[in-house]
């Protein structure tokens, strides 16, 4: 198959950061073994992605490094035309414990170096191996490491080599804000919940006035998400998108998708699903009109379906939002 070519945008430090990539986040939704991400991977790669999204805590890096490390093999791609993106988990906010959780992370890929690297949550979790410490009353165990203090340990990752750029995920604008004014290293990339019901418009306004990138977890909205409430609204049944969709002869999903793209925002749809995975790229040879965006835009309601509620009395809860 032809593989598409997906446009970049500049990223501190790297190539550039390709704008649509595979998310990897499945594993805590049971829809996808290891072996299925693995492959998801492979089929990606031959298709055009270049850009793959990936977590210590989604527990299947090592599925990814190694469809990594067999197309390097067979030859399809060399290192340096990959862009892998992973995060800091919350159990390693320690200063102490950030290079090791990196360096875990790099062994599980087999990628050398890491791309972009994203503190995942800014508040932290109780040190150790478990990935949420609960107590014997049900409450998740926290560590109150200052993100601040996490910022200034990406920094030194980028100074030995470990990490091309670094950047932050969930974090609000208040939070952004205080790491810019004590950083070293400016945070190049903010990864947030982004969809037709939840346009997070003012924070992806304020990076782009602060030369953020900004990345959109659940382009789709994730409608097959475990906790997902039965009146919450689903992309799939939008009679506005399935209009569009008609017009253009495209999906639904690559409408939501083309219309973030259209925002300059990044994209990382999840599926290990082969013909989703060749249809979420496919979005390169349409443009929404003006009208189509304003449509669109019309449908944000202001919900977001990610709160990681178990966090919600953290002080460093990032969702103000969230009641």
């Amino acid at each position: 198959m032809a593989a598409k070519k997906v446009p970049v945008i500049p990223l501190p430090g790297t190539n550039g950061y390709p704008m649509i990539g595979l998310g990897t986040f499945t594993i805590f939704e049971r829809r996808g073994s290891n072996d299925e991400v693995k492959e998801a991977v492979k089929c990606a790669i031959d298709c055009g992605y270049r850009s793959l999204d990936c977590a210590l805590v989604y527990q299947n890096e090592s599925s990814v490094g190694q469809a990594v490390a067999d197309k390097i093999r067979d030859g399809v791609v060399k290192r340096e035309d990959l862009f892998i993106t992973t995060k800091l988990w919350d159990t390693h906010h320690n200063p102490a414990n950030i290079r090791e959780n990196c360096m875990k992370s790099l062994n599980n890929l087999k990628c050398g170096y890491i791309d972009l690297y994203l503190i995942h949550w800014p508040f932290g979790f109780e040190d150790g191996d478990e990935y949420f410490p609960m107590g014997d009353d049900g409450k998740a165990r926290f560590s109150d490491h200052d993100y601040v203090d996490v910022w200034k340990g990406m920094e030194k990752l980028v100074d030995e080599g470990l990490v091309k750029s670094i950047g932050l995920s969930n974090f609000n604008e208040s939070q952004i804000e205080r790491v810019i004014k004590s950083c070293r290293i400016k945070p190049s990339n903010l990864q947030i919940e982004v969809h037709p019901y939840f346009s997070n418009k003012k924070l992806v306004d304020f990076c782009t006035a602060n030369g953020i990138t900004v990345t959109a977890y659940a382009p789709l909205g994730n409608p097959n998400r475990t906790w997902a409430g039965d009146k919450d609204p689903v992309v799939f049944d939008e009679p506005i998108l399935k209009e569009i969709a008609e017009r253009k002869k495209k999906s639904i999903a690559q409408v939501c998708l083309r219309f973030l793209l259209q925002r300059n925002i990044v994209v990382i749809p999840k599926s290990v699903n082969p013909q989703r995975i060749k249809e979420n790229i496919d979005i390169l040879d349409f443009e929404l009109s003006d009208e189509e965006m304003k449509a669109i835009w019309s449908l944000d309601s202001g919900k977001r379906f990610y709160i990681e509620a178990i966090a919600k009395t953290h002080k460093y809860y990032p969702f103000d939002d969230v009641k």
